[in-house]
């Protein structure tokens, strides 16, 4: 009776394997709620992450792990080592650890750190609220130990928020010093269908007391165009402009590509056809502007251009190029509890000379799963019933379709593949 169940079902539907990011969210998506939304959007936390992540220093290591109890979900460890290769007795090998603490262990917006280091400051505490209700925030990054304190932003920074899915603004302070140094910065971002616009008051330069206001060069301005959920399964493209400290312009672009591609692997299932693959290209350009004649050095005006491809849960390739120095990268990634994953970077100097990074890393914060769709982008449900052998395959549960993720109903997804949330 098992075989003809099994028979008037039919064959299990062909599957394509969707790997999850190397990292994703990333890190600094957890503690978005202390910065300023204008350093964020505009595409450049994801620039930052192109252009960064897994490239280690020339003649360096560095060593991560990122732990988490099974007991309590809501705590977690960072801890990492990292300094040069050949032992320089004037760069010393640097360790630091954050211990963190989070009310709600889906959601990064609310929670407590403690971030100890061996260089200073050696004791920082960092503490945010946020109520998503309201839309209403407010944080505190306070150094605790610290060698020296030389200024008022040496006892600590203060700073209330709001945000929704269209509109963010701001302003940071220093409770210790209220007189000109109020605010310590500001922000003002929204957004009107695809388009972002936003307006930073970062007071570095002053001409006389009590003016830094209407210094220009204490303002930043910056509009961007965006296409994309935000997950990982939906490509995405964004493009910005930026005209920062009446000097510089910046102009960025980063694009996410998901594409699929056939694969023969013969440890996978009879009915596993393809792979997706995360193809990610970005450029940024800042050149400085002056009434100066002779000024169009490179000095003046610098590049990056990068790219990566992750073919594989457990392969990712990376480049960048830049006016000074290019660099290649391979990573490659064990999805064990915890996961594991090395890099080693190759980085060329404009003189020639050729230098060798490497990196360790040991995660189990964020948790991914392998996950599999029909040859359309058909998700599956969350179980796995259709690889166990004799059990006939649910044709009436409906998966979640491409639609669902175009139309940004992410509900059946893993926690992983999600956008990273719907605040601005």
């Amino acid at each position: 009776m098992g075989g003809l169940l099994s028979s008037a079902a039919g064959p299990p539907p062909p599957m394509v394997l969707v790997p999850p990011l190397f990292d994703f969210p990333p890190l600094a998506a957890r503690t978005r709620m202390l910065e300023s939304s204008y350093n964020l959007l505009f595409g450049k936390l994801v620039l930052k992450s192109l252009f960064e992540d897994y490239f280690d220093a020339a003649n360096h290591f560095s060593t991560i792990f990122l732990l988490k109890p099974i007991e309590d979900r809501h705590v977690d460890l960072i801890a990492s080592v990292s300094g040069p290769l050949d032992n320089k007795p004037e760069e010393p090998i640097v360790g630091n650890a954050l211990f963190r603490w989070q009310s709600d262990a889906d959601d990064p917006h609310t929670f407590t750190d403690l971030y100890v280091s061996s260089v200073d400051p050696i004791l920082l505490m960092r503490a945010c609220a946020y109520y998503p209700k309201y839309g209403f925030g407010a944080f505190g990054i306070f150094p605790v130990l610290k060698k020296q304190r030389v200024c008022s932003e040496d006892y600590g920074t203060m700073g209330l928020r709001y945000g929704s899915s269209r509109l963010s603004f701001g302003t940071t302070f220093l409770p210790y010093s209220l007189g000109n140094d109020f605010p310590k910065s500001a922000w003002l971002v929204t957004k009107l269908g695809r388009l972002t616009a936003g307006v930073q008051y970062d007071p570095g330069f002053v001409e006389k007391e009590g003016a830094k206001y209407k210094n220009l060069k204490n303002w930043n301005y910056a509009i961007g165009y965006g296409i994309g959920s935000g997950s990982p399964l939906s490509p995405s493209f964004n493009f910005g402009l930026e005209f920062a400290q009446n000097s510089k312009f910046i102009a960025s672009f980063y694009q996410h590509v998901v594409v699929q591609r056939r694969v023969k692997n013969p440890l996978e299932e009879n009915e596993v056809i393809g792979i997706t693959n995360y193809i990610d290209f970005g450029f940024e350009l800042l050149t400085r502007m002056n009434d100066q004649k002779g000024s169009n050095n490179i000095q003046d005006s610098t590049f990056n251009i990068g790219a990566s491809w992750q073919a594989n849960k457990n392969i990712l390739l990376k480049g960048k190029v830049g006016p000074l120095s290019s660099a290649l990268s391979f990573s490659f990634k064990s999805w064990w509890k915890p996961s594991f994953s090395f890099s080693v970077s190759a980085i060329r100097e404009r003189g020639g000379k050729t230098s060798l990074g490497f990196g360790v890393r040991v995660d189990n914060v964020r948790e991914a799963s392998y996950q599999r769709a029909d040859p359309n982008f058909v998700m599956l449900t969350p179980n796995k019933e259709h690889l166990a052998e004799g059990i006939q395959w649910k044709s009436g549960q409906r998966p979640l379709m491409q639609s669902d993720v175009n139309s940004g109903n992410f509900d059946g997804m893993p926690r992983e593949l999600r956008p990273l949330g719907r605040i601005l």
